[in-house]
């Protein structure tokens, strides 16, 4: 008798065990996490889609499934939408690597009553998913609701609020659900990513895989000059709160393409692509979304300009590719070229490429929220639908690029055109400088800035101010300021050591051609409201009362953010020079129009330095005191004359040659 049979004679249950042995140690062939969900996962008849799983569902999960299967980046990371797939992915690759090379893995989620919850749950019907797996669970072992054992390895199940739970084990592959639900401290532990990433310090391979939907911060939209591609513009992080799309915009940043049905030409969906019709009235006038309408009429529009149908979104979706930056695609998808160099590799797809949801359908959820009046409700859309940033108004914000197309070709910073007839100054005031701008007023209220600078030096002593009374006092190409607004919302000093306020001071000194102003953050009845301030400065009353002019903050904001929006061949054109700087541009468009759904009406900051557009604004203001719309182009422009030479006082002395004066 053999070894092998006596040993099967003394145990009746060894060939069990010999079967199980010959399992582990049998070569499992080389495969990738979606190949293997499609080989060995079965969904039940209860599921959404029963029967085999199929990734090319949505396939714009695989490269990211296979890019942490190849470990070429410690950190892989997916931006998008709900219900797109995201859970389905990482069980895939849970059940992959525990099935062919297994490693302790850490799963995170945002909440324990998450992970318990909802997926412990879908972690437990993987093994009944796949049978392969399941033969590989320890026999006559329970195991608990956050750690099961597969292979031999464990997979534990975190959460995001406990630090105990993500400094526990090592682990050489992590997975975290849902990134932006997760605190930014944990206990005062740090950055829960940070922490996660420390449990993979001893293995070699380590790998942190994360997926989340994003949440609020600023996103502008860059288009390659070479290719034509627009891509998400990387952002001052301080601008954004979502975690995952700071992560997204530090790594290679590739977005999921289509090739349009039409043109053939590759572009990247995203919410403002997508077009439906709206209704108009009798007279032909647009009147607001419907989402019925919008459910019916929804399509998408691509950057040639052909309208592309929901019928096509499969086809394009089969021949999507992820392209980066600096990438090129080829008319049969063919991507070239390399991405950022970064240790993170990112990836973001729009909710418009989900095989779950119509086009029509996310459109008429976008029109509910913003017919809904609440802020909340759109965020939830943006964020949940089409898996992009919300930021408060942003809708109604010009970009900083659409600004800079202003810039004029026929003259440059300090430069007056011919058609300015008058010249305001607008100053804003910060505590350690004073932010300016020159801007020259024309014909039917037509403009055009002259200079936007900056005087340094602290506001609570007098020197700035010295400065600044010098500036006002100038004149461009021969005229001079006509008018001269500085906003007195920020009082420089404190009482108890600058007792005056030194805009008042400034104002009292240059009473005739300077005015106080404060911008009002309610809707006021008029635009300019004018009261008399007397100002106490050494206990001592003064006996002329300064005028100071609050405005309408709202009013005038959105009156700047109205005429950006004008042809700069139409009368009251808002005019820029032409080497305006990209600083400038981007203060302006650095706050947005937010109405509440209470019907109230706020300006949101979209980026911190907004101190031109304050002063942009405080412009129309001025222009609107001096009532410009009334200029004409035959209204005379009062230039300063040239100052006469001053005469010599000095008396001949005669001491020239031949005692007369010397001609030298």
């Amino acid at each position: 008798m053999s070894s092998e049979n006596g040993f099967l004679a003394v145990s009746p249950k060894g060939h069990l065990l010999y079967e199980r042995v010959s399992r582990l140690l049998k070569p499992t062939k080389r495969t990738t996490p979606d190949q293997w969900g499609a080989d060995n996962r079965v969904y039940p008849p209860s599921a959404g889609h029963p029967g085999p799983r199929d990734p090319s569902l949505t396939p714009y999960t695989i490269p990211f499934s296979r890019a942490v299967h190849e470990g070429t980046y410690p950190r892989n990371a997916l931006v998008m939408f709900a219900q797109g797939g995201k859970s389905e992915v990482f069980l895939d690759i849970i059940g992959h690597r525990m099935d062919t090379a297994p490693v302790p893995i850490l799963y995170t989620g945002p909440s324990q009553q998450f992970v318990r919850e909802q997926w412990e749950p879908r972690v437990t019907a993987l093994f009944d998913e796949a049978p392969k797996l399941k033969r590989k669970l320890p026999r006559g072992k329970r195991m608990s609701k956050t750690r099961k054992v597969i292979s031999g390895v464990p997979l534990r199940l975190a959460h995001g609020g406990s630090s105990t739970a993500l400094k526990s084990d090592p682990a050489g592959l992590c997975l975290t659900d849902e990134v932006d639900d997760l605190l930014s401290n944990v206990k005062g532990q740090g950055n829960p990513l940070r922490l996660i990433d420390q449990r993979g310090e001893t293995y070699p391979n380590f790998v942190h895989a994360m997926v989340s939907t994003p949440s609020t911060g600023l996103s502008e939209i860059e288009v390659d000059p070479e290719t034509g591609l627009e891509f998400w513009a990387v952002q001052d992080p301080e601008q954004i709160s979502s975690t995952i799309w700071k992560t997204f915009q530090s790594g290679t940043r590739r977005h999921w393409a289509w090739p349009c049905p039409q043109c053939g030409e590759y572009f990247i969906p995203r919410f403002n692509r997508l077009k439906w019709d709206k209704p108009k009235d009798a007279s032909g006038r647009e009147l607001p979304s419907t989402p019925i309408m919008a459910k019916k009429t929804a399509y998408l529009l691509c950057p040639c300009g052909c309208p592309i149908g929901h019928e096509h979104k499969d086809w394009m979706n089969e021949r999507g590719v992820y392209v980066a930056p600096g990438q090129k695609i080829t008319s049969d998808g063919k991507v070239s070229g390399q991405p950022p160099d970064s240790i993170t590799d990112s990836y973001w797809v729009s909710g418009l490429a989900s095989p779950f949801s119509s086009w029509g359908e996310r459109a008429a959820r976008y029109v509910e929220a913003v017919r809904s009046g609440d802020p909340d409700e759109v965020q939830v859309v943006l964020n949940a639908q089409f898996g992009e940033l919300y930021a408060e108004g942003g809708g109604e914000v010009p970009s900083w690029k659409a600004i800079s197309k202003l810039a004029s070709e026929t003259y440059v910073s300090g430069q007056v055109p011919s058609g300015v007839k008058l010249i305001i100054v607008t100053v804003d005031v910060q505590k350690n400088r004073l932010v300016y701008v020159v801007r020259g007023w024309g014909a039917k209220a037509t403009s055009w800035l002259i200079e936007a600078g900056e005087i340094h030096g602290e506001t609570a002593e007098l020197e700035v101010w010295d400065t600044l009374g010098e500036f006002i006092q100038g004149d461009w190409d021969g005229i001079p300021a006509k008018l001269v607004l500085v906003d007195a919302g920020f009082r420089p000093g404190k009482k108890d050591t600058v007792p005056v306020n030194r805009v008042y001071e400034f104002c009292r000194k240059h009473i005739s051609l300077a005015k106080p102003t404060k911008g009002s953050s309610h809707q006021m009845v008029r635009p300019i409201v004018v009261s008399k301030i007397d100002v106490n400065a050494n206990g001592k009353l003064f006996k002329r009362a300064l005028e100071q002019h609050r405005l309408d903050t709202d009013h005038w904001k959105r009156w700047v953010h109205e005429r950006v929006s004008w042809n700069l061949e139409q009368d009251g054109a808002w005019h820029l020079p032409e080497d305006i700087t990209e600083d400038y541009c981007r203060q302006i468009v650095s706050e947005a129009r937010v109405k509440k759904a209470s019907g109230e009406v706020k300006w949101v900051p979209r980026s911190k330095e907004n101190h031109f557009f304050d002063c942009e604004s405080m412009q129309a203001a001025a222009a609107s005191m001096l009532n410009v719309l009334k200029l004409r182009e035959n209204s005379p422009t009062h230039r300063r004359k040239p100052s006469k030479p001053m005469e010599s006082q000095t008396k001949s002395t005669g001491s020239g040659w031949l005692g007369e004066e010397s001609i030298w």
